[in-house]
């Protein structure tokens, strides 16, 4: 089933949103601007949560945490409780009641956690398409690990 938000989401997705217009206020109501299955409107995403689910969730960590959390900290925490016991969608289900109580002031922990343990890939792919709305994933990757780009001239020499 497809939000009514879709098509927005879309057209942001392709470029993360520019000005504080695009994005949602903080306390908005509603929390998800995709749903829940609507998995495939970001292939990429789909394709690295089905297969690690541990680096979306290390993303959507230091998102929800504001870089506070590592991606890779969370990202081998998450991994660990997977491969290990399992039980690594009840570290994820934490942060998506974080999320949701960060954006809404709601606390849905029923829901969270029957998303996560129903479905843990679709439920990560959720929230990080909402983190990229919100804009809470914003910033080069460059410029987020401190690596410059070096110009390239046209004939392929580097200044």
């Amino acid at each position: 089933m497809s939000s009514p938000n879709k098509n927005v989401y879309q057209t942001l997705l392709g470029s993360p949103p520019s000005s504080p217009d695009d994005q949602l206020e903080p306390n908005t109501t509603v929390l998800w601007s995709s749903g829940l299955c609507d998995c495939c409107a970001d292939p990429k995403l789909c394709c690295l949560t089905c297969w690690c689910p541990c680096i979306t969730f290390g993303r959507i960590a230091e998102g929800v945490d504001h870089g506070k959390t590592s991606c890779v900290a969370s990202a081998g925490i998450h991994a660990l409780l997977t491969y290990m016991t399992g039980f690594g969608w009840m570290y994820s289900y934490i942060y998506r009641s974080k999320m949701r109580k960060q954006y809404t002031g709601d606390s849905s922990h029923f829901k969270d956690c029957l998303a996560h343990f129903c479905c843990e890939s679709c439920a990560l792919c959720q929230e990080y398409r909402e983190l990229q709305f919100r804009g809470s994933t914003e910033g080069d990757e460059q410029q987020k690990y401190g690596v410059e780009a070096v110009p390239v001239t046209p004939g392929g020499m580097i200044r």
